[in-house]
């Protein structure tokens, strides 16, 4: 006959058991932790994006190929913070353009419209294909819910805003966390892009080319900046608008982030990320793909792929985000 073990028992018994861990929510940890790891891995391209700053005179718009090794490399990233963050915040403007993403969750297209409190859009292409009455259903009631519900909407924005302070931060970091050198030969990327010559009149190349990795040196202030230590890479700057067009970034030794407690992500990631100036006065990010291998949280590894474009660009006033909520439900999509 079994007794009720003493208190005596008890009390050895917990101390010789491991603590308990309560159940972690897999479904939404992943998700939302790759939600912020790729502005960290964007944020990258940002900061090395600027051409020509202030406080170089060297390194104006007017630089000629002869004197660009003469200009220190890292002059081109000083005062990048200022200039490329209006890439991630852009005040005072604002699209609406088609947001096509592969990742976790399928093969998704979105109608998205940028508002001064957020944006907001509506699904409208599963897997290449329009939604069925059903799934648009669905989705229509998703919106309403945000129109009836202005707490919900404030919420989704939080966790954006969240990503670009952190985007933002980041771009502080970079000039000091990083060693900047000219690439060898200014290779120019294949094709050019539409309506732009190989080179300058001037004589210049049409895009400067950086190669950048870590600076051993540099300690991070943070577990969010921990990454920065293990990504180099390189990237295309437009000199005459002093913008990032396009960065090729590899993660090339091991990373742990908060200690591994947050994330530990193995060498052989990569992530490829290209920008353009799509209205002639805003830059936006036009491709990017990623590819990660990590371990998130103390869960279990995962391998995780994210194809993200956006095409179609049309520029809108400013607006509630109640009024583009009410422009995306009346745009009539196609049906299968």
């Amino acid at each position: 006959m079994k007794t009720a073990p003493s208190a005596a028992q008890r009390a050895i018994r917990s101390q010789l058991s491991p603590p308990h861990r309560p159940a972690l929510p897999r479904r939404r940890v992943l998700p939302r932790w790759r939600a912020r790891l790729w502005p960290l891995l964007s944020a990258c391209a940002l900061v090395l994006a600027t051409a020509g700053p202030a406080h170089y005179t060297a390194a104006s718009q007017d630089t000629s190929a002869a004197s660009l090794p003469a200009v220190p490399a890292r002059a081109w990233a000083v005062d990048c913070a200022n200039n490329e963050a209006l890439v991630i915040q852009h005040p005072g403007s604002y699209l609406r353009y088609r947001l096509h993403v592969i990742d976790e969750k399928g093969d998704q297209m979105r109608d998205q419209i940028e508002t001064p409190e957020g944006s907001v859009a509506r699904l409208i292409q599963r897997d290449g294909r329009p939604l069925t009455p059903a799934q648009d259903a669905t989705e229509r009631q998703r919106l309403n819910d945000l129109l009836a519900s202005p707490d919900a909407f404030a919420r989704h924005i939080r966790r954006d805003q969240e990503s670009k302070q952190m985007g933002v931060h980041l771009l502080k970091l970079m000039p000091d966390a990083m060693f900047w050198s000219y690439a060898p030969g200014q290779p120019q990327l294949p094709g050019q892009l539409p309506g732009q010559p190989s080179a300058q009149p001037s004589g210049e190349p049409a895009l400067v080319v950086l190669d950048f990795k870590p600076d051993p040196a540099w300690s991070p202030p943070n577990f969010e900046s921990e990454l920065l230590t293990g990504v180099e890479g390189r990237v295309w700057i437009d000199p005459r608008t002093r913008r990032m067009v396009r960065l090729e970034a590899d993660l090339f030794h091991a990373v742990n982030i908060g200690w591994g407690f947050v994330a530990h992500l193995y060498p052989g990631g990569a992530v490829t990320l290209q920008q353009a100036n799509v209205t002639g006065q805003r830059w936006i990010v036009e491709h990017i793909d990623e590819r990660l291998n990590l371990r998130a949280l103390l869960v279990k590894n995962v391998k995780q792929r994210l194809l993200f474009d956006t095409a179609d660009y049309q520029p809108v006033p400013p607006m509630s985000y109640q009024q583009a909520i009410k422009m995306l439900l009346d745009t009539p999509h196609p049906t299968p």
